[in-house]
């Protein structure tokens, strides 16, 4: 993921070399989440069938690559192309963390690990936002992104030799099959299958539009900074360093919360209430600028934590056989909402301002919350007020 994040924080500098609108910059989210939402149902079924440590060296590699093409690119073109590449580990990251999990780690500590490791994408947007951008000062931005890409190399490298073999089935020892304590479904009972399907389902939708707001914040939380708050391009990529750094407490946090199957229910459309806030305090900052600095920590404790909880509920829901394919769906969901986000709100921002284009985000955000409530309901109803959704 830390070639979104650099797009973000280093945006106020592409603009200026590449020659990029702002609706442009949203298009280069576009092309990486595209691939990866287009890709994603296909990736679950090959981290499947193939095993997590093969997909996690192969995503490591190509998360090099991709980055050292975008830090080659001549063009506009070129740079599209390059995120697009981006696109293909994004797809396999979700169901091949998730497949580990389940296979390797108990049901209690599941949520806390899921929280750990969903956080290492905010840690990516910490390092584009302070470390990279600050290099990026000295060397340039392609000189950032080079480094980027060679620290990409090294975690390859590191995982051919220190990832375990692909030895583990997808957890029936360790998942409380039946049990109100987040173990398996695959003898939960008749309507078993039907339940996990319509978590799937109403979380793809909740992560679609959840997904929207959060990429939209991402790509141009930066460059709103630097165009209209008057921040230099390296304080506005600080912004992104502090959404980066209250999205790990926030995914960390309510990931653990999220560890008991009750409270997993109802996390999500809490978390998305919270998260209209954070859109509607971006609005304020067009006349309180400081208030653009409580909107990147809330929008990272709420609005980020969001899709960690997803993910804790997939892992807590999926049958035997089946976490990466349905980490998968519920990941192309969240994709497909980064890839439309960033442009809508490139081009209402284009013509009517920052005012409208961050209205958007909360409305996104308080659909997002509409939708999980629904389900929190429903599922409720259907297992008696019990954990189960």
């Amino acid at each position: 993921m830390l070639q979104l994040f650099l797009l973000g924080a280093l945006g106020p500098l592409l603009v200026g070399e590449l020659r990029m609108s702002r609706a442009m910059l949203g298009l280069t989210t576009t092309a990486g989440f595209g691939a990866a939402a287009v890709l994603s149902p296909v990736a679950g079924r090959v981290v499947d069938r193939v095993g997590p440590r093969r997909c996690l060296i192969a995503l490591l590699w190509l998360v090099g690559v991709a980055l050292a093409l975008i830090a080659w690119a001549p063009a506009y073109g070129v740079l599209l192309a390059a995120v697009a590449v981006g696109g293909v580990p994004q797809a396999l990251a979700n169901p091949a963390t998730n497949k580990v999990i389940r296979a390797a780690v108990p049901v209690a500590r599941r949520g806390a690990v899921t929280g750990a490791k969903q956080s290492g994408v905010q840690l990516g947007a910490f390092a584009a936002g302070l470390p990279l951008a600050a290099l990026a000062g000295g060397i340039g931005w392609r000189g950032a992104v080079w480094v980027a890409a060679s620290l990409a190399v090294v975690a390859a490298l590191w995982a051919v030799r220190g990832l375990p073999a692909d030895a583990l089935p997808d957890d029936p020892s360790l998942c409380a099959v039946g049990k109100p304590d987040g173990g398996g479904m695959s003898s939960a009972g008749p309507g078993a299958n039907s339940v996990v399907g319509s978590a799937v389902g109403w979380l793809l939708v909740f992560s679609l539009l959840l997904g929207a707001g959060v990429a939209s914040v991402n790509t141009y939380l930066a460059l709103f900074g630097a165009q209209r708050l008057g921040l230099a391009p390296t304080s506005a990529s600080v912004l992104v360093a502090v959404l980066g750094l209250a999205g790990i407490a926030g995914r960390m946090g309510w990931s653990r919360a999220a560890g008991q199957p009750g409270r997993a229910v109802v996390l999500p459309a809490v978390l998305a209430g919270g998260a209209v806030v954070a859109g509607l305090l971006l609005v304020a900052a067009l006349r309180v600028p400081v208030l653009v600095w409580v909107s990147a920590v809330a929008v990272g404790v709420f609005a980020v934590a969001g899709n960690a909880v997803s993910m804790v509920v997939v892992i807590q829901r999926a049958a035997p056989g089946r976490a990466g394919r349905d980490s998968a769906l519920v990941s192309a969901g969240f994709f497909a909402g980064f890839a439309v986000g960033p442009p809508a709100f490139g081009a209402l921002v284009e013509s009517s301002g920052y005012g409208p284009g961050w209205l958007l985000v909360a409305v996104e955000f308080a659909a997002a919350c509409l939708v999980a409530a629904a389900w929190a309901v429903r599922a409720r109803c259907r297992t008696g007020g019990g954990a189960r959704a």
